[in-house]
């Protein structure tokens, strides 16, 4: 049956969930407060990481977390301040983040990792789209036998959930990537990665989108919610009311903020990250991540892409110089003749990735409420979780059996 879907959000989870409600014959409107050509979804990594099988709150990263505090540059930082929502996120951080719980969330994680890469595959191979997409793997770079070592654990457990790994002598690396310095030691190369354009993808989806007569409502803020006994009638916004057979809530760091009009607690708090783009051929050819900085590098299509940083201080857009700095200076310490110029760091972006205590997302119903479904809290696999989310919440929604099972992502996990 044909329902009218409103989706509060406009970043890569908003407009997934919009193509595979769409494809079930849903009308659906995506409101969103930017204009649609910013945020997240806009400078990340672009990668799609099922190699990424260990969760943001994973063991040390407290320890680590703490060193870092006082390191304006460094790559984790927490920013402590005295508002009830970050302290209660710390804390279920803090018991999130033990040996156990990660070794249950490597299988969840690996498995909507490897359905999301197979969906994005599939929606190339259509013909609606020619977005930039290679599948040459990722590269862990490191410059010290103890980073070498610990990431050789993490590809063996990778090995162990069937992805394909290879641990990369320093001679092996220089003939798959000789832009790489004299000094990084080896690498271990994930081939089960691959990596697109994420300004390229949105546009196309949003063409898509449009074409098969979704409705964007820019500079849309939600204000509140019409509610009568279970169901959400419709959103309130600055202009007018939109009544909704169903409710997606697929905004991202503000979801926690916009989410409490209704009682509900989702703990999210805003990651920042930030990209420097580099438009001068770089000769970098496969995706890597520089492992003791913690600095993605992507080359795109027609430039790299140098990300990084995880930065939890609250929502705002202010741009750390010495973070940019950072993240450049990384760039030139793992590649040989690598200097980004000071436009490039002056042209920097950022964006806040919404992280949930447990590394893991929200995708489903909530209960109290016939009608709302959420799609939050993907920290930096966003961008490869997209399609995998959007399906699952599809069929969430049109009460079909989901993909796989979304247990492990129950919104009220924490409540």
């Amino acid at each position: 049956m044909s329902k009218k879907i409103v989706i509060i959000g406009g970043g890569i989870i908003g407009l997934c969930s919009a193509y595979y409600l769409q494809k079930e014959a849903h009308e659906v409107i995506i409101v969103d407060k930017s204009d649609f050509t910013s945020g997240a979804s806009y400078v990340n990594a672009g990668l799609i990481t099922p190699s990424h099988i260990i969760s943001l709150a994973a063991p040390g990263i407290i320890t680590k977390g703490i060193k870092w505090m006082f390191n304006s540059s460094s790559p984790f930082y927490v920013k402590p301040r005295l508002n009830y929502d970050f302290l209660q996120w710390s804390w279920l951080f803090k018991k999130s983040a033990t040996h156990q719980k990660v070794t249950d969330s490597i299988p969840v994680i690996r498995d909507i990792n490897v359905l999301s890469r197979s969906l994005y595959e599939e929606m190339k191979a259509e013909k609606e789209f020619d977005f930039f997409h290679q599948h040459k793997g990722l590269l862990m770079l490191y410059k010290t036998d103890k980073a070498g070592e610990e990431e050789w654990e993490v590809g063996q457990k990778a090995m162990e959930c069937g992805l394909k790994v290879a641990n990369l002598s320093q001679e092996e690396l220089r003939k798959l990537e000789p832009s790489v310095d004299s000094d990084i030691k080896g690498a271990v190369h994930y081939l089960s990665d691959a990596h697109m354009t994420p300004n390229d993808f949105m546009q196309q989806m949003k063409s898509y989108l449009l074409s098969k007569g979704v409705v964007f409502k820019s500079e849309t803020e939600v204000t509140g919610f019409n509610v009568k006994s279970n169901l959400i009638q419709s959103i309130i916004t600055k202009d007018e009311d939109i009544h909704c057979d169903e409710l997606v809530v697929a905004s991202g760091s503000w979801t926690q903020n916009l989410i409490k009009k209704l009682k509900i607690n989702i703990p999210v708090q805003a990651g920042k990250g930030y990209r420097i783009d580099v438009q001068n051929e770089t000769q970098i050819t496969i995706p890597s991540i520089l492992l003791e900085a913690k600095v993605a590098v992507t080359p795109m299509d027609g430039f790299t892409r140098f990300a990084g940083t995880m930065e939890i201080g609250g929502i705002n857009h202010q741009i750390n110089p010495k973070r940019v700095n950072a993240i450049a200076n990384a760039a030139s310490d793992y590649y040989s003749n690598l200097n980004i110029s000071n436009e490039a760091k002056q042209n920097a972006a950022c964006g806040l990735r919404p992280c949930s205590p447990d590394g893991l997302p929200y995708i489903g119903r909530v209960s109290g409420y016939e009608n709302l479904t959420v799609a939050a809290g993907h920290a930096m696999m966003g961008w490869s979780l997209g399609p995998a989310t959007g399906k699952l919440i599809t069929e969430v929604i049109s009460n079909q059996k989901t993909s796989m099972n979304i247990t492990p992502f129950d919104v009220e996990r924490f409540s």
